[in-house]
Parts: structure tokens; sequence; C-alpha cells
């Protein structure tokens, strides 16, 4: 070996200082620090992850442990050796004389020269921890071989930590197996979302919310070096959520660091293979070998994977991998800058192969990207059947939008598929027009038709119908809307279960929507029958909730319970499909309402493993609904109401009748809560009154209004209840009869008719039994216990006012969440505050309320206190922020 040209570089021994404000990661610096019984700690990932801050900071002020920062200098056994000595002679001074000897007086063999070290660190001392920073700078098999060698042969106390950006050449396996080896990889480097939080709004002192963090976070996937390069662009921006909302790997600074420290550095073939096959969302090796034109694909994946180039494999036998999406990215734009003439061709390619394995989306997803609008009108014709059926309309949607508009006046399928998109995404405008077009274009000459799909094309005139009946649904038009859909049905063949389905369905809305609820009924279980045999599992799914929600109504829990049982039996063989999630929301619902709360949690948890994508669009909304039921039947209501209020953002009926406003329920919640204030808030903005004839459609609402009116006393309760009681006696809705009469039990309570109380809830409990409800009773306000005492009195109380009276003791006994500024006003201290953001004065406000001012001045330093204010001002403030 020659001796070295220059002098060793001191600086190169020494580890790097901590940074200021890094974010700590004991759980990674343990696994570093703290495994003894590995010879070797591999920590291999790609560049930016933060693989040296990491060790650094892992062994800081540990005794023992050698440095060696390397850099491609010193890829030469001399110069290599010489280092390794010094570093080793920081922690064991003398350690490395005989091996420095050797390579100043002759050309040793690595096996001598190793053997030289080995037998110098063999003696009692402080334990020894050798770090190779930068290993991938080194290429010589002749270092390979004396490290693998040091690793193997060392004494007692002596370990080495290798950082990397590509696995090192080295006996890995065997160490793996010997259980001698510690690794830490990308996927454990790369920042938690608490990490991320931790570095943009500390270290980089960024003001951005959760959101934006969770965004960031998810986009650069934890890659460390991204998210500060992110940071970067950020610092001056007046609107972070925007660049957030549009950071892509064409963001300059990650452009620029991608290509100088991977892209560039790469040998032509690696390159070029990088660039092709930056077009594929997912890559395995036939796949690339068609899309490059070449051959060894799957091993070329294998070898990018072992220099950790930014590829994620996808499955444990290593078949099928991605690229890091900023990385992506970054190959995309370079791609297209270098190698433009080429990119159609490769997407042309891409596009066969994912069509002739059957994968239609990525066949789409490439033929537009290729420009071949043709080609990919075709596919989306063959994919839209199979898309209804999973329920992906907006992908759907997505396609077809992005075909050139004069396709579709060609392609009626593709354009009745169009509408079917924008309808169940609620986006309307249009669709009569292309409803008329369509059947324009069916009147005319059958050569002038262009289709890819027969059967799509034979099933158009009874699917415009149904089309037709929906519009006319969202309308109003309950009469037009059973007529369309009677249409569909004449058009439809027999064996035609999807229109069959279809059209029933929309009749039941109908019916449910006018309140009549046995009709309804009937055609829902019409259509789910026929949808399930056309093989629309989701979709009957999604008619099984509204069966249930029918059967709810009609008072029938035990006929929900067993529909959506049914749900859940018809979609076993099918998987986590759209709608599984909403059966349990809905046996969740069933549940409470019998006064389960148990059992709908486990169901409400159920729903929450499957994820929202196993929901139908309607599940965001009513789950976030069940969830806040739940969190008010524990006593805290500010937790209900946050949930209500999100699920209020999220409110998708999807086509069904509006039945529960999510509004009026968070009203109940208030009412419940005490905050009578806050209900009748919301009855005036409703413009609710108690001279109006009861509607179906309005009835929940009015119900909630009753309830207001039962807890403040007022004298038109008891009529309202009368009318709303004979109303839905009516129309068969005996969940809302046992409400009623609960309620009307408490306004003659009121009124001092204690017998005729009684009676009324006796006949509550009665009609609630056989169904098992309970929740009405218990909800309907603090009277009932008073009037269930009063009955167990008398010696009247039967099984059902005992169990009742069992679970409103329990109920009251339950240690009350912790109470927050609006739970602890009272009804008074609510008006006097409510005055006090009035321009009335002091006195004014007092004469308002009929109290002296003295009396009044109590009640605002109450107020005061609660809500830890000392100024009217403030209190008013303080109102407003917490809703009051």
């Amino acid at each position: 070996m020659d001796a070295p040209a220059t002098p060793l570089l001191r600086t190169k021994l020494r580890a790097p200082a901590p940074r200021p404000g890094a974010v700590a990661r004991p759980r990674l610096a343990a696994r570093v620090a703290g495994d003894d019984a590995a010879a070797l700690t591999l920590v291999s990932a790609p560049a930016g992850f933060g693989k040296t801050t990491l060790v650094a900071d892992a062994l800081a002020g540990r005794p023992g442990v050698a440095w060696l920062s390397l850099d491609p200098r010193d890829d030469d056994p001399a110069t290599f050796w010489r280092y390794v000595v010094a570093a080793l002679e920081t922690v064991r001074p003398g350690a490395g004389d005989g091996a420095r000897a050797l390579l100043d007086s002759s050309r040793p063999s690595s096996e001598v020269l190793v053997a030289s070290l080995l037998n110098a660190l063999d003696a009692p001392g402080d334990e020894v921890v050798l770090v190779l920073d930068d290993y991938h700078t080194v290429a010589s098999p002749e270092i390979h071989d004396a490290v693998g060698m040091l690793v193997e042969r060392r004494p007692p106390g002596v370990r080495l930590v290798i950082t990397t950006r590509a696995d090192p050449p080295l006996p890995l396996a065997a160490l793996r197996a010997r259980g001698a080896l510690a690794e830490l990889r990308a996927s454990d480097l790369r920042f938690t979302a608490d990490e991320a939080a931790a570095y943009l709004t500390g270290t980089m002192g960024l003001a951005l919310g959760a959101g934006d963090v969770a965004a960031l976070g998810e986009r650069t996937e934890g890659w460390i070096a991204a998210l500060q390069l992110a940071a970067l662009s950020m610092r001056g921006r007046d609107d972070p959520s925007a660049f957030v909302a549009d950071f892509a790997g064409d963001d300059r600074f990650v452009l620029d660091y991608l290509a100088g420290e991977v892209l560039e550095r790469q040998p032509d073939d690696v390159r070029g293979f990088l660039l092709r096959t930056s077009i594929l969302a997912r890559l395995t090796g036939p796949l690339c070998d068609a899309v490059t034109g070449g051959g060894g694909g799957a091993a070329m994946l294998a070898r990018l994977e072992r220099a950790n180039l930014f590829l994620v494999p996808l499955d444990d036998r290593r078949r099928w991998y991605r690229y890091h999406h900023l990385f992506a990215d970054v190959l995309q734009v370079r791609l297209l800058d270098e190698l433009p003439g080429e990119v159609a061709a490769l997407h042309r390619r891409a596009g066969a192969w994912a069509e002739a394995a059957g994968d239609l989306p990525e066949a789409i997803r490439h033929a537009l990207a290729a420009g071949d609008a043709g080609r990919a009108a075709a596919l989306v014709e063959r994919a839209a059947p199979a898309m209804r059926r999973a329920r992906r309309e907006a992908t759907l949607g997505r396609w077809i939008d992005a075909l050139p508009a004069e396709l579709l006046r060609t392609r009626p399928v593709l354009a009745t598929a169009l509408v079917g998109t924008r309808m169940a995404t609620g986006r309307f405008d249009g669709v009569a027009a292309l409803l008329d077009a369509v059947e324009q274009r069916l009147a005319g000459p059958p050569e002038a038709l262009v289709a890819d799909d027969e059967e799509e094309l034979r099933l158009l005139p009874a699917q415009v119908a149904i089309f037709r009946a929906a519009l006319a649904l969202v309308a109003g038009e309950g009469a037009a809307t059973l007529g369309h859909a009677a249409r569909a049905l004449e058009l439809a063949g027999p064996a035609d279960h999807l229109p069959r389905g279809s059209a029933a369905a929309l009749a039941g809305l109908a019916h449910w929507a006018a309140g009549d609820l046995v009709p309804a009924h009937e055609r829902y279980a019409e259509a789910i029958g026929h949808l399930e045999r056309a093989g629309h599992v989701s979709d009957a799914l999604g008619c099984s909730l509204a069966l249930a929600d029918i059967q709810t109504a009609q008072g029938r829990l035990g006929a929900a319970l067993a529909t959506l049982e049914a749900g859940l039996a018809m979609a076993a063989p099918h998987g986590a499909i759209r709608g599984v999630a909403d059966m349990h929301t809905g046996i969740a619902e069933v549940l409470v309402a019998r006064g389960d709360p148990a059992g709908a949690a486990g169901r409400l948890t159920a729903a929450e493993a499957l994820g929202e994508h196993a929901g139908l669009p309607q599940h965001p909304y009513r789950s976030r609904v069940a969830a806040a039921r739940l969190r008010e039947l524990e006593g805290d209501h500010a937790a209900a109401l946050a949930l209500l209020e999100e699920a209020g953002r999220r409110f998708d009926t999807d086509f069904s009748p509006v039945v529960r406003p999510v509004p009026a329920i968070a009203a109940r919640v208030r009412l419940r809560a005490g905050d009578l204030a806050g209900a009748a808030r919301w009855a005036r903005e409703r413009g609710l009154g108690t001279d109006e004839e009861p509607a179906d459609a309005t009835e929940y609402e009015r119900v909630t209004l009753a309830r207001l009116l039962v807890r403040r006393g007022d004298e038109g309760a008891l009529p309202l209840v009368a009318r709303l009681l004979a109303a839905a006696e009516r129309g068969g809705r005996e969940g809302t009869v046992v409400e009623l009469l609960a309620l009307r039990a408490l306004a003659e309570l009121a009124g001092g008719d204690e017998r005729a109380a009684r009676a009324s809830l006796e006949e509550a409990l009665v009609r609630a039994e056989p169904e098992g409800w309970a929740r009405p009773i218990l909800d309907a306000g603090p009277g009932v216990a008073d009037i269930l005492r009063a009955i167990a009195a008398a010696g009247r109380a039967r099984e059902p006012a005992r169990r009742v009276l069992a679970a409103l003791t329990a109920e009251d006994r339950r240690p009350p969440a912790a109470a927050g500024p609006a739970e602890g006003l009272s009804e008074r201290e609510r008006e006097v505050l409510r005055l006090l953001g009035s321009d009335l004065s002091g006195p004014d406000i007092a004469r308002e309320l009929v109290v002296s001012l003295n009396t009044l001045r109590t009640h605002t330093k109450h107020i005061y206190a609660k809500l830890g204010v000392t100024s009217r001002r403030a209190a008013v403030r303080r109102a407003a922020e917490l809703d009051l």
C-alpha cells in the first residue's frame, strides 16, 4: 500500500456537533446506541433522511466512539485504513501503532492489517464503537472485504456503526441470521407526524396549522430533507397553506437537491431507466420491460432497491414497487425536459400492458396522458359498469371530464355515464340537456352511434328514464318521480336487474319523502333484491340503510337491525366494499335507541376500523352524528357539539330525504345540556312556529321545537305535541309516537295534571316495550323520573317502567364530565349574558329581567368568574368564542 500524499484531516475524525433545535428522536437513538449485541448497526437510507444527525446525536457524549466521516477520496485502501487507525486512536491511544507501522513500511495484505488492529483492540478497556459515516462513498472491493473481516472477527466490546445511502457488499444476510445486525432504514427514519410538526413549527418557526403540517408530512412521506426544503421555500410567504397545497417535486429546491444529490450521480443505464419508468404509478419487472423496450427490469428494480434510490416496495415478495412521490415528480420533470419526444410512446406502451393485464383504470390514465382521447373513451366505456358497482363515480367523472366534449356527442353510453357521475356527486347543472341530447341521438340512425359496450347501449332508454326520475326527485316532484320510475320499469326487461332496482329505489325515495312509509318500504325491499342480483352490492347496501331508516321511523327497531345485519352478510364475500361501514353505523344508531351505548360504541369502532373508503356518501356525516350521541351520553356535551359541527360540514344524504337535520340534532344536545337559549336560537333561525300544520318532512324539527317548549313550560307545548302525535299516528311512525307520548306526559305534569301525565307515560312505556325503545323516553326531560316514581309509588310500575327508572337513576349517578364555562352558567346567567351583548345599560337590563340592580350585579359577577374575564366587553367576546 502507498503512503498518503497529504496529511490526515483531523476534522473527519470528529462527529458533527448537535444542530440547534434538532428534533429529538429517542426511539431511534436507543436503537443506535443501545444494541450492544449487534456487531454492526447499519443505518441505510436515501439522501436526506437524517442518518448522520441521528447517529451523532445518539452517540453524543458516549465514551469510546471513534468517528470517521468518509468521502470519495478515501476509496483507496491505504488512505481508508490510515483514517480508521487515526479514528480508533482517538479512543484507544496506541491501538493503531502496529497497523500504522505496517502501512508505513510495507504493502500489507488486508488480512494482515485487520488482524493487527483486532489484536490491538482485544485488550481490556472501554467499549469501542467505530462509526463509518457515508460508507457509500467506498467502492473498493478490497476495503469491503477487510471491513467484513473486521465485523466478523471483532473482539468483545467492539462494534461498528455504518451510515450509507446504499447497502454495502458486506455479509449482511449472515449477520442478520445470527442476530448480529441491527438495521434502521428509510421506513424507520422518516419523520412521524409529531416529529414533522415539531420540526416545522418548532425548529423552523413556521405558523402552520395542523392540517398543513399533516398535508406536508403526507406529501413528503416523512422525508426529512424534503420537509427542510419545503420549509425554506415557505419562508416569507404570505399564504403557507397555498404553498403546501401545491408543493410537489417541481419545487426548485427539491428539484435541485434530488438532481444534484441523486440523479446526476447515477450511471447512464440507471438514469435512463429511472426517467422512462417515472410515468408508472407502480412498477414491476415485466411492466418496466414493456415501457423501456428492454429487458432485465426486475433485476434493475432490485438494484435500485439495494441502492436506496427512493424505491418503495409494495409487497413482501418484492414484485411491485413505487417511487417516492417527490422523487417521481422530479423524474417526470426531467423526463419532459430531456426526452420529450418519448413521453407519449412510453405512456402508450404502459397503457397497452395495463389493458392486457386487465387494469383498465391504469390503461385509461396512460391513454389520457398520451393524448389518445379516442382510445381513452373506449376504455372508459368498458370500465364504467365496474366503476359504478364500486361507487367510484367521482373517478369515473374525472375521466369523462378529461375527454373532448365532441366525443360525448357520438357516444351516448359515455354521455349517460357522465350524467350518472354528476348526479352521484350532486352536480345537476346541464344534466337535463345531456339527457335530451342522448335521447335525440338514440332516435337517430343507429350507424351514427359509437358504443363499445352494446349491452349498455341497449339499456340506455331505461337508464335515461331513471335519471329523469332522479332529477324530478331532486326537484321535489314526487308524482313525476314515480312516473319516470314506472316508465323505466316498462322499458327494462324482467332480467334487467340494475335498472329495475334503481327505478324501485327512486320510487321508494319518492314515497318516503311524501311520508308514505309502507309503499316506501315495499319499493326498497324490491330494490335490494334486484341490485344484489345485478352485482351492485354497494348500491344494495345503500338501499339497506334507507330501508332500516324507514323501519326505524315505523318503530320497528328489530326489523331495522335484521336489515342491517343482512346487509353485512350480503357484503361478507366482497370484503370491505363501500357500504359495509354504513351497516355498522346504522346498527350503532339502533343500539343507541335501545339504550345500549356500549354495543353502539363497538359498532362504531368496527366502522372506523374499516376506514371511510368503506362508507357510502352518507357515512362521513352519519358516523359523526352517531359518535356525538355517544359523547353526549357520556356527559361530554362540548365534544358532542364539536362532532356535530364537523358532521354538518360533511353532510350528504345521497338522495335520501333529510329526515334528521344536523342543526336540529345539535339543538337537542343543547337542550339536554340545559342550554335552552341555544336551542331557542336554533328555533328562531329556522323560523319554526307552533301554528303551522305538521308536515312529515319537518317532523324531526317540530318535535325538537316541542321538546324546547315542554322544557320551558310554554303553554303552547301541549297543543303542538297533540297535533304532532296525531300526525305520527296517522303516518305509522311509532318511534315518534313513543317520543311524543313521553313529551305529552311532561307537558301534562307541568300543567298540574299528574294523573294524565302518568297515563301518557304508561302508554309510552307499553308501546316502547315490544321493540325495546329507550332513548325517546330517557331523553324526554328531567320530569320523566318524577312521573315514574309516582307510578311506582302507586304500585302500578310494570317491568318496563322499572327498567327505565333504573336507567335514569344510573345516569343521574354518573360522574359529570368536566364542565366548561358553558355548562357552568345557569339559565338566568345565560339570559344576563345575552343582554350584556346588547346596547342596554345595566339598569335597563335589570328592568328587562325584572330584577334589582344589585341582583343583576351579582349575576354579572358570577358570569365574569365563570368565564374568567373582568369586563362586560370581554364577557361578550368570550361568549361569542364559546358560541353561547
